[in-house]
């Protein structure tokens, strides 16, 4: 039993200094208990200080599980470096962390999950750092912003370009971690960690690993500890000998607002008739659009946003298992979960550790890729990572850029202007009032998605919003298709001021789009 000790016991074991890795995505996995301690302590005693802190996705929500804002203090935190943050909307109160980065207080670097993930894999095998192409041309490339989310960050770059084989690289040098804190459902006396309560497996071997392999400190919290060797080795995901330390949280949820629902974690499987179908509306007709995109046995990534609605229009139209999806957390196949359980899917037929999914989408093995946009530019580059005014509505790029990188297809999807009003009627949907303003822009605050590269990889890539559909070009951005009752001329070219084109064949759209019937999908 000498490996069980308290948060607090645990987090006095962590020196001033240090860099911490920790496993989790909002509240799926967050090892919540630990990090309180963390923060307790520094109150407390002043210590630890001038942490460094490594998340592959969010640590915590705004939502009640705090995660990173329990060290988001002067003092404690001095450097970050996030796949995701937490967000949420503006009615809410700005996280800590966000005040943190604004104010410019702490070294805050955005950097793609994917290759936070390889960074902890270079780390482990001592090889000279992160050397890959994901991210050129985009915020993570140091011609623009190099990751950095403020002044004190751009001032310590921690990327940079190179030229290997005759082509342009990002190098990522290494950042050791000296503390890996994770989290598990059981583990036995000696350490070994099981998963059976857990939406996904995410990282924390990888990131045990890398604390392992330079004599660091690995911290696992869990719900609950069992006797040694009552484990089933098979059922083993982190070995004990990979942790020092053992934390009981016996109240940690399984992620934002739920306790514990066992078809997340795949215990049970949930009858298809018991998943909630998407409600009619604009944002439903815009998922339809983009179902129409797949084809029976195909794999696709999904992300954040209506692109989250489209297995919903599967199911509907009685397909529920036509398609594979696959998401950055690791659950693959079955049916992924919307609003606050995103990132877990019920009836999954399985889960891949999130370093692994990441090396199958930067290598493009998935058939498409259903994500949304916050505002895309003439060049057909697309922006989800920063909103200047409001930085705490999005998270981030997460695996945004990891997925887009090489994907063969990508289908984005959102509304064309913001906060237009419309009256949607069986027979064509009109624009009843129109919105504040475009989100066709000159140029994108940020890009996450590079419009140019992605023309210069052949990669095919559509924009579907409720007025058209919309294809990148080597010309631009060109509507192929148009929603009936909408005037292309009114609506698309003035509307977007001549950034979207009109093609001269363009076609309608189907009205079956628009009804409150489900629609047929011909997969």
């Amino acid at each position: 039993m000498g490996k069980i000790v308290t948060a607090a016991e645990a987090a006095a074991r962590i020196a001033d200094g240090a860099v911490v890795t920790v496993s989790s995505s909002s509240a799926l996995g967050c090892p919540d208990a630990v990090l309180a301690a963390i923060g307790a302590r520094f109150d407390a005693e002043g210590h630890p200080r001038n942490l460094t802190t490594l998340h592959p996705i969010a640590a915590g929500d705004m939502y009640g599980v705090k995660g990173i804002d329990h060290i988001a203090k002067d003092g404690l935190l001095s450097r970050i470096l996030g796949g995701s943050y937490p967000s949420g909307p503006s009615s809410l109160e700005m996280p800590e962390i966000w005040k943190m980065i604004v104010e410019d207080r702490v070294l805050a670097y955005n950097v793609p999950s994917g290759i936070m993930f390889d960074m902890h894999r270079d780390v482990a095998a001592r090889r000279p750092g992160v050397l890959t192409r994901v991210g050129l041309d985009t915020f993570v490339d140091p011609i623009r912003q190099g990751c950095a989310m403020n002044a004190a960050a751009a001032a310590h770059p921690i990327v940079h370009r190179h030229d290997f084989a005759g082509e342009t690289w990002l190098h990522f040098p290494n950042i050791v971690p000296d503390v890996a804190i994770i989290r598990a459902t059981t583990a036995d006396e000696h350490g070994n960690l099981t998963y059976e309560h857990e939406g996904a497996y995410l990282g924390g071997l990888d990131q045990a690993i890398a604390a392992r392999n330079h004599r660091g400190l690995v911290i696992a919290q869990v719900k609950r500890v069992t006797a040694a060797g009552s484990l089933r080795p098979h059922d083993v995901h982190v070995p004990g000998h990979l942790v020092d330390l053992i934390v009981v949280a016996p109240d940690q949820r399984q992620t934002t607002e739920t306790d514990y629902d066992p078809a997340i974690s795949g215990e049970i499987m949930r009858p298809w008739d018991s998943f909630t179908l998407a409600e009619h509306g604009v944002e439903k007709v815009i998922a339809r659009r983009a179902a129409m995109e797949l084809r029976r046995g195909q794999t696709a990534n999904l992300g954040f946003g209506i692109s989250a609605m489209v297995p919903r229009i599967l199911l509907e139209a009685g397909h529920p298992q036509a398609v594979t999806w696959a998401i950055e957390q690791g659950a693959v196949g079955g049916m992924p979960l919307t609003g606050f359980a995103f990132g877990c899917a019920s009836n999954a037929h399985a889960f891949v550790p999130s370093p692994n999914q990441f090396s199958y989408f930067q290598g493009g093995g998935f058939d498409m890729s259903f994500l949304s946009f916050l505002e895309v530019d003439r060049q057909g580059n697309v922006n989800v990572s920063k909103l200047g005014k409001k930085p705490y509505l999005t998270a981030g790029c997460g695996g945004f850029v990891d997925i887009t990188a090489n994907a063969r297809k990508i289908v984005f999807s959102g509304f064309f202007e913001a906060a237009a009003e419309f009256d949607l009627a069986p027979d064509g949907l009109r624009i009843t009032k129109p919105g504040k303003f475009t989100k066709m822009v000159n140029e994108v605050e940020h890009v996450t998605f590079s419009g140019r590269r992605a023309v210069e990889t052949g990669q095919d890539v559509l924009y579907i919003t409720e007025r058209c559909v919309i294809r990148l070009t080597p010309e631009g951005l060109v509507a192929t298709e148009i929603m009936p009752g909408i005037d292309p001329a009114r609506d698309i070219a003035a509307a977007s001021q001549g950034r979207v084109t009109v093609a001269e064949n363009a076609t309608t759209m189907p009205l079956s789009l628009l009804s409150e019937d489900p629609m047929e999908l011909a997969l």
